[in-house]
């Protein structure tokens, strides 16, 4: 997709992803901290592959900037109920 790098300056940092399987097969995969941040591959991997491309191109925005300036979980997890 591009060539950019990712600034040294987010590097090593953790964001969470939420994956789902669509009703047509793909992986929709979505960084919920970053505005804008969504993709979808035909596989998992290629998901993750996509999710990392629109990352580098978000975190660019200066909206984004601000969130990941103050984005310092101490601890992240993902819980589910059935209703």
């Amino acid at each position: 997709m591009n060539d950019q790098k990712l600034s040294t300056e987010y590097r090593g940092l953790q964001l969470p992803l939420f994956i789902e399987k669509d009703e047509d097969g793909f992986y929709v995969v979505e960084c919920p901290v970053l505005e804008g941040c969504y993709t979808q591959g035909k596989t998992i991997d290629e998901a993750l592959k996509n999710i990392r491309e629109v990352i580098e191109l978000v975190v660019e925005e200066k909206e984004n900037q601000e969130i990941l300036s103050r984005y310092h979980p101490k601890e992240l997890s993902l819980h589910t109920i059935i209703l």
